[in-house]
């Protein structure tokens, strides 16, 4: 028997620290949050980064056998998965669709005639398969990043605004990081000592992921679905704050002044709104704005606050009969959408109906 080196030694004990960690949180994931779906994925991505670690040893694909395809085929598919985690965690209407799963499964297919065709063969098409396959965690990355950054600014839960910087950065770096290696190799085995170093990275990551989620409040991260329930600035006004904010009466005086602008001046209308552009309206700082509008409203993203203005604006000029004439797309604009699709997904999230429908339904069957 060949004694095992120190290096190999260490990666084996880094390899399987970092599986048992993946595992617990996987397991604490799915025993409390199951019934959301950022949850959930988050779990599969947390069993992916488990075969991962057992994938990435020295020298694996060359001598993996059939018994291991299933745990080959969830490490082949995990930047897939960790691009759908991030964009359930971000976007709270975000829905698994069947094009997902086939997304999921082509890196598996290539993988699986790379590993137990290509290299058994000694094919001179492995080095252009391994090539490929290095590019799959490269392109998700990207895109988990995009979907971090683009709604970073309206995010209005701080707990998860401090995630989307942390986990999801530090994961898709990590990730680019381990792609840009493997295209460097061509699809040639990691030395020994790059096997140890990526070892203690998924060890790393791996701690760090954990910590930071234990710093953050469970629902700013996996809210259930259906959301926590949103409030109009009306009925709040009309009534006591029932999510006692820090600060009652300054809050109270900001619901006041926020109320007038979003009715009186309709704020709404305006083209590219953003958060600070409205926070600056109101001569306060962002994250005040932001916190009032989720604590004190229940929302978790600015985009679904301005449209519920936007929405019920829309919802008036369709059911006026002075208005049966004017185009459903002009009524969208005058109101703030900048296009008919978005208009049409946040109307019909609102009313559960499209807007010809909701037209023809309050206006009677003459209305088009």
């Amino acid at each position: 028997m060949v004694e095992a080196s120190p290096f190999e030694t260490l990666d084996h004990a880094l390899r399987g620290g970092a599986i048992a960690l993946v595992l617990l949180i996987a397991a604490l994931l799915m025993r409390d949050h199951r019934r959301s779906l950022a949850a959930r994925l988050g779990a599969a991505f947390a069993v992916g980064v488990a075969a991962y670690a057992v994938c990435s040893s020295h020298d694996f694909a060359s001598h993996a056998t059939p018994w291991e395809a299933p745990i080959l085929a969830l490490c082949l598919g995990n930047s897939v998965v960790f691009w759908l985690f991030a964009r359930a965690l971000f976007d709270d209407g975000f829905e698994l669709r069947w094009w997902h799963a086939a997304l999921w499964l082509a890196p598996i297919a290539l993988g699986f005639v790379h590993v137990f065709i290509l290299l058994p063969s000694d094919s001179p098409a492995r080095r252009d398969a391994g090539f490929a396959l290095a590019l799959v965690p490269l392109v998700f990355a990207t895109l988990a990043i995009s979907q971090s950054l683009a709604g970073w600014r309206g995010d209005l839960v701080e707990g998860r605004r401090r995630v989307r910087s942390f986990v999801t950065g530090a994961t898709a770096i990590y990730i680019v990081v381990i792609a840009i290696t493997e295209l460097a190799l061509r699809g040639t085995p990691a030395p020994a000592l790059m096997s140890t170093v990526n070892a203690t990275g998924i060890v790393g990551l791996s701690v760090a992921i954990a910590w930071s989620l234990l710093r953050v409040e469970a629902t700013d991260l996996f809210a259930a679905r259906p959301p926590i329930e949103t409030s109009r600035l009306a009925d709040v006004m009309a009534s006591p704050l029932s999510r006692e904010p820090p600060n009652r009466e300054a809050d109270r005086n900001l619901l006041a002044e926020l109320d007038r602008l979003m009715t009186i001046e309709r704020a709404h209308r305006q083209e590219g709104l953003t958060i600070g552009t409205l926070a600056l309206k109101l001569g306060i700082p962002e994250y005040r704005l932001r916190r009032v509008i989720n604590q004190s409203l229940g929302y978790r993203n600015f985009t679904a606050f301005i449209n519920q203005y936007r929405v019920d604006e829309a919802t008036a000029a369709l059911a006026d009969p002075t208005q049966a004439e004017v185009p459903i797309l002009t009524i969208a604009m005058d109101a703030g959408f900048q296009s008919l699709p978005p208009f049409n997904r946040a109307f019909k999230a609102e009313t559960g109906m499209t807007p010809t429908a909701y037209r023809r339904l309050k206006l009677g069957g003459a209305a088009t």
